[in-house]
């Protein structure tokens, strides 16, 4: 049986090769669909494909934010050197720029355009330099299965949250079902005596409040939205069975709402509207854990 996760949670790996040493840190939290953002070192142009690929192997929704901060030892730090070829050919246009007025060219400003500054790295090769993005993308993943963990303690905690509620309002479906069937007697004596006050003595009294009495009735009739109620409930608790089931959840979440939302409508009787209002107010409460669960 696969486990219940949250959308909240961090992860974090260590690794180091070839003079690398680098720390990727995991973090995520709740999100309507999957958005996975990536920061990494300069150099190594697959890694945030590869970060990207394994984040969605692993997880289905949620904000996540990837950071791989890497560094070489000092020994191993890169050389920098002048390419004095393109110096000459930025200062010859610079000079003739300044000739026809222009502000003459900075040390700084030179240096600073680009192909001036060269480094001639330590990992200059393609294939040492594959090797290390391939050990940094193995602590992506090890991050992203850290997260991954942590998502699924926050989905330990939900679950009997997400239980207790549904619970909760399964108890209060039982009363409105007990509340309801006590509503067309409710109906029936409140029509008679209306009408016994506005016409006492009007011919064939008795057999038009019997029949208006059952009309009305109907109009207040529950039990379809109660059937539905019930349905509602069997859902959540095998959703929370079949994870990752926050989607689903989110808008049988919906479902339960309109249907309390027609009992309090259609309501004729005190009791039975407000156990409808405490019915959305818990409905309510599920939806907001609800909310957290990927």
């Amino acid at each position: 049986m696969s486990v219940l996760s949250g959308m909240t949670g961090f992860g974090r790996a260590d690794g180091a090769l070839d003079g690398w040493t680098w720390t990727v840190e995991a973090r995520s939290v709740n999100g309507r669909n999957l958005e996975v953002r990536f920061r990494g070192p300069n150099g190594f142009d697959n890694l945030e494909r590869l970060a990207k690929a394994a984040a969605q192997a692993r997880l289905s929704r949620g904000q996540v934010t990837l950071g791989v901060n890497a560094r070489r030892a000092e020994g191993d730090a890169p050389t920098l050197k002048v390419n004095e070829a393109v110096l000459a050919r930025y200062l010859a246009l610079a000079n003739e720029l300044a000739e026809e007025g222009a502000t003459p060219p900075s040390a700084d400003g030179l240096l600073g355009l680009k192909g001036v500054i060269e480094s001639d790295e330590q990992v200059d090769d393609a294939e040492a330099r594959a090797a290390v993005e391939v050990a940094m993308a193995a602590s992506v993943e090890a991050a992203l299965d850290a997260l991954k963990v942590s998502r699924e303690r926050e989905g330990a905690q939900l679950r009997p949250v997400i239980e207790d509620f549904t619970g909760r309002i399964e108890t209060l479906i039982a009363t409105a079902e007990t509340e309801a069937a006590a509503q067309t007697e409710a109906v029936r004596e409140r029509f008679a005596r209306r009408m016994a006050e506005l016409a006492p003595d009007a011919p064939g009294l008795q057999e038009r409040i019997v029949l208006e009495a059952a009309a009305l009735a109907t109009k207040a009739d529950v039990r379809e939205e109660l059937d539905r109620l019930h349905a509602h409930v069997a859902s959540a608790r095998t959703l929370l069975d079949q994870p990752p089931a926050g989607r689903k959840l989110d808008f049988l979440m919906q479902e339960f709402m309109r249907e309390a939302n027609t009992l309090c409508s259609k309501s004729a009787t005190t009791a039975l509207t407000a156990t409808g209002l405490d019915l959305k107010a818990v409905i309510e409460q599920l939806r907001e854990q609800v909310q957290n669960v990927e």
